[in-house]
């Protein structure tokens, strides 16, 4: 049986066979639904994903790559990660659309099998900029990043200078004026803009950074607790830490725990990110709150732009930050 025998058979059009098999039921009246899917149960009929995606040349597969994990590193490994492709997933979902997660060490890792697969559109979560120059170049289906810094493509973020400004400036204001600084050391991208806003905070005070207090780690709580221990015994001693995520603020809380220092009483803290789970830390934690949400919804509307129009957009989009205030930080 084919989608015009059920059809003919319903004494209805090919297309609303078609809304009714991909769940497009608001097109449909309930009694026309019930009918058309008597027919296919009664006649033990499966449509073909394959054989559609070969004739309409489209897969109805949405491909997101995450970065920047070894082998044997689950993507949930992150909070934020689950976080952003939670909503992603959500958006793609209602669009009629499926998502196909692959983790990688480098964006350039899946290259050759996404040239070779048949996906509709592809995002991408953290590239760097020569890896978004590289697939801009190969990559000829339409293409989002969240994250990057590179120029000739369809990227979007969050304010990262205002982050890393906010962070300093409110600790600033509760009276704090030794700082330190918590994240991967890099010269261009993500990090180094929020620390450029940070360092720029201070300066309005009159203060510059003591680069003895930054403290390096990966935004990741194992990390984070190497760190928490590291910084309790700096020689440059701090009374706060902007930490340049929400996990890695975990991990540096339970490593100052572990060297028998309190946050806040000893130590404040600053996360990044506002993850639910900012709400079950103790303290629980004061972070810079970039909208997830939002983020993954634009990132959503630019992609089915492209593919809808099926022409390229060259933009970056950037989601206001803001101090999301709990009980991790003191008043001096």
């Amino acid at each position: 049986m084919t989608l015009k025998d059920i059809a003919k058979e319903a004494g209805v059009s090919t297309a609303t066979v078609s809304n009714v098999i991909n769940g497009n039921h608001h097109k449909v009246s309930k009694e026309t639904i019930d009918k058309i899917q008597k027919i296919i149960s009664e006649n033990d009929y499966t449509p073909s994903a394959t054989a559609r995606s070969l004739i309409k040349k489209e897969s109805k597969i949405i491909g997101v790559v995450v970065p920047n994990l070894s082998e044997h590193d689950p993507f949930s490994s992150s909070p934020y990660n689950t976080q952003i492709l939670s909503w992603l997933e959500n958006y793609i979902r209602n669009q009629g659309y499926y998502m196909m997660i692959r983790t990688v060490g480098r964006c350039q890792d899946i290259l050759q099998a996404f040239l070779t697969w048949n996906i509709d559109g592809l995002i991408l979560l953290g590239a760097f900029k020569e890896e978004a120059e590289e697939i801009r170049e190969r990559v000829k289906i339409p293409t989002v990043y969240l994250d990057t810094y590179a120029e000739g493509i369809a990227n979007v973020g969050i304010d990262d200078y205002m982050g890393g400004y906010l962070a300093a400036k409110y600790l600033l204001n509760k009276g704090h004026r030794d700082i330190a600084f918590a994240g991967p050391v890099t010269t261009e991208g993500v990090i180094a803009t929020r620390f450029k806003g940070f360092c720029d905070a201070l300066n309005e005070k009159g203060l510059e950074f003591n680069n003895n207090r930054y403290v390096e780690a990966m935004t990741f709580f194992e990390d984070g607790v190497k760190a928490g221990k590291k910084l309790a015994f700096l020689k440059d001693k701090c009374t706060a830490c902007v930490c340049m995520s929400d996990i890695l603020a975990f991990g540096i809380m339970e490593g100052l725990r572990l060297s028998g220092l309190r946050v806040p009483e000893d130590i404040s803290v600053v996360g990044f990110d506002n993850l639910p789970e900012c709400k079950y830390s103790n303290p629980q934690l004061t972070t810079v709150s970039q909208n997830i949400k939002k983020k993954a919804c634009l990132a959503g509307d630019l992609l089915f732009e492209m593919i809808n129009s099926k022409k390229p957009v060259i933009c970056n989009h950037q989601v206001t930050v803001e101090i999301e205030e709990r009980f991790s930080v003191k008043q001096l």
